[in-house]
């Protein structure tokens, strides 16, 4: 289904580092579970980094090797992020070197060669950065950019590992809840909204399309980021779809805004460490638009981190693909690629087939790939037949985990053995 790069075993006795960065998804820990077994069988040692770049910068350091072959296998089935991760982003080169430099210190003392950056936008930029001051510094690192982000938005792939799980959750949940609210909409609840992920890019909030084929299928509306929210427009859909259908589910990103650019969820919102403005509360924000406007009987829901953990009904295809970019990540690595990425490449709708290619990272970091006008319908409140037929692959395929007699799944929870350190504390 894939090709990957021959290798001939290790060019030097040197270790591997791999490192989760950012928010973890149902499937980050099958790409870990490749890594390593790849790893293992080209016999190459490889550390992982406790919490993402921040244990590669404090040399918390963990020592795979310490872990049975059945608890490796054991990571393709479990969400989380089995070593960790943060949300931490290094500035540029001149604005940061010190902590750069830390990280080649790091590097040199453990004999790592191979740095392995499973995340976002934002690792790719520092797989690159750490990629050219190695070769400044004359130390020979080979960084691989590794995708991960449930919000699809990396450039050059198709589509990014734990998307396709993060997708299926929230059509399958929009589906159910929409047969619940219409079993009461009678009586009841006449409005229902479901908030997914998503500030900038519509993709999830677009996968929510795939709950419903027909015109009065749920969802009734999506809200997407990328267009202006007209409070006006959509409180008339509103109307309208209830005295049609007799209900009206919703499905809004969490990053919608008004005309002059402000979050709809401001009066919410925070900001993270990466300084991105930290979104919840779209849901009750238009529910009670609609509560207050049409005195209608709304209900809201905020699936919030469950969608990305959850790993009963993630996706094969997802699962697959994780496995694959983990695999391909060592092997580009072990065949002296430096500064490039595993990206999936779609060769076929129908049938639906794909196959890992090599993008450099230069293509991908601080690149943000958003939802095509051509998916989103006319009227700015729903996909269109080119979205689905983008999504609908994505989310084919079930891989749930097993179950114990207790009736709950066999998640594995590794010993996570620290690696003895040998620089002086950094405080960081």
């Amino acid at each position: 289904m894939h090709a990957t790069p021959k290798t001939t075993g290790p060019a030097s006795p040197g270790k591997l580092l791999y490192a989760q960065s950012g928010g973890v998804t149902a499937v980050i820990n099958a790409t870990a579970a490749a890594v390593i077994e790849t790893c293992r069988k080209h016999k190459v040692t490889v550390y992982a980094a406790r919490n993402g770049i921040l244990g590669a910068l404090r040399e918390d350091l963990i020592d795979t090797t310490k872990e049975t072959p059945a608890a490796i296998r054991g990571l393709a089935h479990t969400p989380g992020g089995a070593f960790g991760s943060c949300r931490v982003k290094l500035k540029s080169l001149e604005d940061d070197r010190a902590r750069y430099e830390r990280l080649i210190e790091v590097f040199r003392a453990h004999d790592i060669r191979w740095f392995l950056y499973n995340g976002g936008n934002d690792s790719a930029d520092t797989a690159l950065k750490l990629s050219r001051l190695g070769k400044a510094m004359g130390y020979d690192i080979r960084c691989i950019g590794v995708p991960k982000t449930v919000d699809n938005d990396l450039a050059v792939t198709d589509c990014c590992p734990g998307f396709g799980s993060v997708a299926k959750y929230t059509a399958v949940s929009l589906r159910e809840c929409a047969l619940d609210v219409m079993s009461m909409m009678d009586t009841s609840t006449k409005v229902f909204v479901m908030e997914v992920m998503g500030r900038h890019a519509g993709w999830i909030a677009a996968s929510a399309g795939l709950a419903g084929e027909g015109s009065d299928d749920a969802p009734h509306i999506i809200l997407f980021p990328e267009l202006e929210f007209d409070p006006e427009k959509f409180l008339a859909r509103v109307r309208e779809t209830v005295d049609r259908v007799g209900c009206c589910v919703i499905a809004a990103s969490e990053g919608i805004k008004y005309a002059d650019g402000k979050f709809v969820a401001d009066a919410h919102a925070g900001t993270d460490a990466f300084g991105h403005t930290q979104l919840g509360g779209v849901a009750p924000a238009l529910a009670g638009m609609v509560r207050d406007k049409l005195k209608l009987k709304t209900h809201w829901a905020m699936p919030d981190y469950l969608q990305r953990s959850a790993r009963h009904i993630a996706s094969k295809t997802d699962l697959d693909q994780a496995l694959a970019v983990g695999k391909a990540a060592v092997e580009l690595a072990l065949a002296g690629e430096n500064a490039v990425m595993p990206v999936i490449a779609r060769t076929s709708d129908s049938p639906y087939r794909w196959k890992i290619q090599t993008a450099k990272l230069d293509k991908i970091a601080n690149r943000e790939k958003k939802l095509p006008r051509a998916f989103v319908s006319k009227d700015g409140f729903h996909i269109t037949a080119a979205a689905r037929k983008y999504l609908s692959p994505l989310i084919r395929g079930e891989a749930p985990p097993p179950y114990d007699r207790s009736g709950l799944p066999e998640y594995v929870t590794l010993k996570n053995v620290a690696v003895k350190p040998k620089l002086p504390v950094l405080d960081v």
